[in-house]
């Protein structure tokens, strides 16, 4: 169990933390990244917060298949299909941790309704300028 974090070192809350959406490849990745970003939520939020999260993954064969074959914009089309359905249901912006499926980014950028992970890259870049937490600002 993670221990409380004392209230002299919980920044203040200024704005409702943004709803996460994790566009999933691999179950390491994305188990990763969502456990990355609940554990680091309460040194951020406060003991035990952290944003709301979402994730959709289709099948690992079904991106396998089109990587496989060379398919990128197969693979895109997948990313894309999990990239709406996380926005239908809130997602203020997108979370793609898989490298290789990164690679199919430029095909869907401007077709998806949130930020993608390379706009999520330069909006870290930027926020970490303003010394804040990107994944936890409003």
């Amino acid at each position: 169990m993670m221990p409380a974090t004392p209230p002299e070192f919980r920044p203040e809350m200024t704005a409702t933390p943004s709803h996460i959406g994790i566009v999933a490849c691999s179950a390491e990745g994305a188990a990763l990244c969502y456990r990355t970003i609940c554990t680091e939520g309460p040194g951020l939020l406060g003991r035990y917060a952290h944003p709301e999260v979402s994730m959709h993954t289709p099948s690992l064969a079904d991106y396998t298949a089109r990587l496989e074959g060379g398919d990128w914009p197969g693979v895109g089309a997948l990313m894309l299909e999990s990239a709406e359905k996380l926005a239908r249901i809130g997602a203020d912006f997108l979370i793609c941790p898989d490298n290789t499926i990164h690679q199919a980014l430029p095909l869907i950028e401007a077709r998806s309704t949130r930020p993608t992970a390379s706009s999520w890259t330069s909006w870290c870049t930027a926020s970490s300028r303003r010394r804040r937490s990107p994944a936890f600002s409003g």
